[in-house]
Parts: structure tokens; C-alpha cells; sequence
């Protein structure tokens, strides 16, 4: 009898429809047709989400005695948004089929239909060299041996160079010459009837007070920029001193071109960021311990390394002189997850230059002051809710009551993270005596973590829902639980069960899914 094959990845729509389904993620104002782009987290969503959030939160600045927190506005001056540099420049390259009428990122359609494209015949050469070589295939080898690899290796860097080149160089109409050298067509029409390339601002703008004329707000599009201009009344108020740094998350907003790829891309998103403030001359080595740590912490929960993998960015933002993304292989292939920059002091200094006021630091080892460098790591909280997702879903070949192979559906998230980390579940609802049990049972957990009490259906049916959800736990009242005072604990990955003291489920299950134990591994 096969037990627990697991078929490790569900296709991208598997996943929506589970989120759906199980009440993780609706689609905003859905009955009134909804609106693109915008999507609400339901019971369990949200349960996770925060359960994300709490993880990061207590990882950043709980772990570390020199990273203190922040939750600063999403409207702000509208000279912060000058000075920063996105009334000017943050622009996206955007370009239409004239056929279909459909929009897209100009850099994406190179990335994602002609890059893509040489990537996917790459992995159909290494997934057929590998059924032909068995055990004995050197994957790495034979990518930086055979020729058929190398020659779309090469058109991959190349198309990428040129892309980067034209984008540093603002070079619009070579960007239209580059897509049409490249023959990409539009996915929908199947033609290459575009029009020119040209820039769309990302920002929101909304009017302040009432009565025309007065200023035109911004809705954030980051949350950094919230930590800069805070920089010297954290300073003054929270006695660090550098190395230090201010953690924030916060909902942030950008007017996308083409937002699509469910929660990957939005117009509202959340944002886990830390600007770590640092000497000039150190930022280096700050950039690569961040990059390491943050590399820990993704693992941690999603324990296949490889899941992740480092992209250095060719092209640097206006404030950067180093950066990187740490990606994950969604279903629709590796994407960024999180960005590590080294922004040198652009910030604080843009700030000061446009607002008059000093942003420096006085350091007490040198004895002078001077504008401090910072290394920024920021999450986007509902990728990693994606990410999480896309990792633990997975269906398994497991025997039902009758001995019979049944497909089961199960989220395996790890137990820190798990939106309800037990369910109490009577054997039978109409036994009076069992209920009463595990109620008492659910009124005592209810106050230590997040608990559910369910008596509709078989208790295989039960099971399967709770799998589903990503419950790590289930407790079942039964007979026996009359008789000596035990009940079972079914662990969702392996479906085992033990018999333990109704007494001792408390402490169980609190030590299985315990943070603390998570954080001390990083």
C-alpha cells in the first residue's frame, strides 16, 4: 500500500483555488465584479499573514537589542516623495499590442517571453540528460558543458545586457528596436504589432483637505522613505548608536502597468522593511551579513535550499552601489522575494539638502559627525505569503477507513506559521459525554494559541479539512478518553497518532509550535 507520496508542486492554479476555497485569500469587492488587482485576506489568510509578520517582527528587532520598530504614516510631505527621487523618476517602461489592446512592462515582456522562453529549453536539456544518465548526471557539468545550454545562455545574458543598457540609458526608442529584434509577440494576439516605449509614473496621488488647491498627496509607494525622515527622532529618542537600525511594516502602493500573477504583484501590498544605519566605508560588510542572515530566515520556514537563490542586480537604482534579490522558484518560475541594497547615504543626504535640516549622526568613537550609510532588506510580506504557499501545498496518496489508496490535499506550513495550530474533535457529536470533554478540552486551549472545535461529519472528513488548512494538530475525543482520561494527537504531515494524558495535551502541543524554537535556530 503506498503511503504519503507527495507530489511536491501544484500548479499555480491549484493554489488559487485552494486560497479561495479555504478561505485564505478573496478577491476585493467580488460582488460587485471585483476590482483588478486587490485582494482580501479571509480567517485563515489572515491568520497567517500575521503569523508572518509576528515571525519577521520577532526575528528583526526582538533578536537584536540594536533594531528598534517604527510605524510612520503612509501619507507624508509631499517633499519627502521629491527629495527621494520618485516624483522625478519612478517610472516603469510600458508598451502596448495595438491588436489585443493589452499593456505590459516593456523590461518584463523581455524577461518573461523571450529570457523565459531560453530558460525553459535550458531545464528540457537538463531534465532530458538527467532520465539519461541516471544517478551518475553532473548537472552542473553538463550546464556549463553542452552546447545547446551554452548557446541559450548566451542569448540570455546578451538580451539582458542590452535591456539594462537601454534602461541606464533611458534609450526608449532602442528599447522598442531591442523588442522587435527579439521577435517577442503579445501572448494574447500572437502578433509584434507594438507601439513605442514610453514611462508610466507608479505613484498614486490623491488631493489634501477639501477645497481645490491644496497639495497633491501621494500614497507611499515604499515604506523606507517613513524611516529616513524619522532617522534623527529615533536617534534622539531610543539612545542608539551605530550600528543601528529601524524595522517597519506597513502597507505601501504602486500603480502598476500589468499587476497579475495573484498576490505576487499589487497595488496595495505589505512591506517588512529595516534600514540598518552604519559608518561609511562598512556598508560591505553589513550588506553581505544581511544578505547571509536573511537568506537563514527564508530558509528556516521553507527548509529546501533549492527553493532560494541570490540574483545581484546588473542594473543599480539611483541610490544603490550594491544590491541583490534573494529569489524563489514560484510555480511560474524564480522571482524576487526580497531585496538587499547597500543605498549609501542618498537618502539622508537628499533629505537634508531639500529640507535644510541636518540628518547626521555624532559618533562618539570618532568624534565627529557625518551622514551615515544604510544597508536595506525589505520583504514583501504577501510574497512570502505566497511563497509559503506555494512550497506547502501538496497532495499525498494516503489509505482511508477502508484501507483504500485517497488523495488528500494538505498545506504543509510549517507549525509556527500555521494559521490554527490544533483542532478539538469529538469522535462522535452525539455522544454527549464526548462533547462535553472536548469542549473543556477547546475552552482550555483557546487562550494558549489558536485553537478550532469541529464535530460536523466523519472524523476523516474532519481530518482532510483541517490537512487542508494546514492544522499541524488534531486531538480526538473518543471512548478511550472515558475510560483512563487520554486522547490521541494526529500529527497533518505523517497522520500518526499517540495517546497522551488529557492533561499533557496543553503542553504538547505548545512546545510543537513554539516560535522561540524557530527564531533560536537563526
Amino acid at each position: 500500500m503506498r503511503f504519503n507520496q507527495t507530489k511536491i508542486k501544484m500548479d499555480f492554479q491549484d493554489i488559487v483555488s485552494h486560497c479561495k476555497e479555504y478561505g485564505f485569500i478573496y478577491q476585493s469587492s467580488e460582488i460587485y465584479g471585483s476590482l483588478s488587482a486587490v485582494y482580501d485576506y479571509g480567517p485563515y489568510g489572515v491568520q497567517l499573514k500575521n503569523n508572518i509578520k509576528e515571525y519577521w517582527w520577532r526575528a528583526m528587532v526582538q533578536a537584536h537589542e540594536n533594531i528598534v520598530g517604527l510605524d510612520s504614516s503612509i501619507f507624508m510631505h509631499p517633499q519627502v516623495w521629491v527629495a527621494s527621487g520618485h516624483v522625478a523618476a519612478f517610472n516603469d517602461p510600458m508598451i502596448d499590442n495595438k491588436d489585443s489592446k493589452k499593456r505590459y512592462r516593456a523590461d518584463h515582456l523581455i524577461e518573461e517571453f523571450y529570457v523565459g522562453k531560453q530558460e525553459s529549453k535550458i531545464e528540457k536539456e537538463v531534465e532530458k540528460a538527467k532520465k539519461r544518465f541516471g544517478d551518475a548526471f553532473d548537472e552542473a557539468q553538463f550546464r556549463s558543458t553542452n552546447p545547446r545550454v551554452l548557446e541559450a545562455q548566451v542569448k540570455i545574458d546578451e538580451a539582458l545586457r542590452r535591456m539594462n543598457e537601454v534602461m541606464n540609458n533611458n534609450d526608449l526608442e532602442a528599447f522598442k528596436a531591442l523588442i522587435d529584434e527579439l521577435e517577442i509577440v503579445c501572448p494574447v494576439s500572437g502578433t509584434r504589432n507594438w507601439t513605442e516605449v514610453r514611462q508610466f509614473n507608479l505613484m498614486f496621488s490623491t488631493q489634501g483637505g477639501g477645497s481645490v488647491g491644496d497639495d497633491v498627496l501621494y500614497l507611499r509607494p515604499e515604506t523606507a522613505q517613513g524611516i529616513f525622515v524619522n532617522f534623527l527622532n529615533v536617534v534622539n529618542t531610543s539612545r542608539q548608536k551605530i550600528p543601528f537600525g529601524i524595522a517597519q511594516i506597513g502597507k505601501a502602493f504602486r500603480n502598476e502597468i500589468v499587476a497579475r500573477q495573484f498576490i505576487f504583484r499589487m497595488r496595495e501590498f505589505e512591506q517588512m522593511e529595516m534600514q540598518f544605519f552604519v559608518r561609511p566605508g562598512t556598508e560591505m560588510e553589513w550588506y553581505n551579513h544581511w544578505k547571509e542572515k536573511r537568506m537563514n530566515w527564508h530558509r528556516a520556514v521553507i527548509g529546501d535550499n533549492s527553493t532560494h537563490r541570490y540574483h545581484n542586480h546588473e542594473k543599480l537604482a539611483h541610490y544603490a552601489n550594491a544590491a541583490l534579490d534573494i529569489e524563489f522558484n514560484f510555480p511560474f518560475g524564480f522571482r524576487e522575494l526580497e531585496g538587499i541594497h547597500s543605498r549609501t547615504d542618498f537618502d539622508l543626504t537628499a533629505h537634508q539638502k531639500l529640507s535644510g535640516k541636518k540628518l547626521q549622526y555624532f559618533d562618539p568613537e570618532l568624534k565627529e559627525s557625518y551622514v551615515p550609510y544604510v544597508v536595506e532588506t525589505s520583504v514583501g510580506c504577501d510574497r512570502m505569503f505566497l511563497a509559503i504557499l506555494s512550497h506547502a501545498l501538496q497532495e499525498d496518496i494516503i489509505p482511508n477507513a477502508d484501507g483504500e489508496d485517497a488523495t488528500r490535499k494538505v498545506l504543509r506550513i510549517h507549525p509556527a506559521l500555521a494559521p490554527v495550530k490544533c483542532a478539538v474533535l469529538p469522535l462522535v457529536k452525539k455522544d454527549e459525554a464526548l462533547t462535553k470533554v472536548a469542549r473543556d478540552i477547546f475552552d482550555r486551549l483557546k487562550y494558549s494559541f489558536e485553537c478550532q472545535y469541529d464535530e460536523k461529519d466523519a472524523i476523516g472528513r474532519r481530518y482532510r479539512r483541517q490537512d487542508a488548512i494546514g492544522t499541524p494538530y488534531c486531538i480526538t475525543i473518543d471512548e478511550q478518553t472515558a475510560i483512563d482520561g487520554t486522547v490521541t494527537i494526529r500529527e497533518r504531515d505523517t497522520t500518526k497518532q499517540e495517546r497522551v494524558a488529557i492533561e499533557a495535551v496543553e503542553k504538547i502541543v505548545a512546545e510543537r509550535i513554539d516560535m522561540r524554537t524557530l527564531l533560536r535556530t537563526l
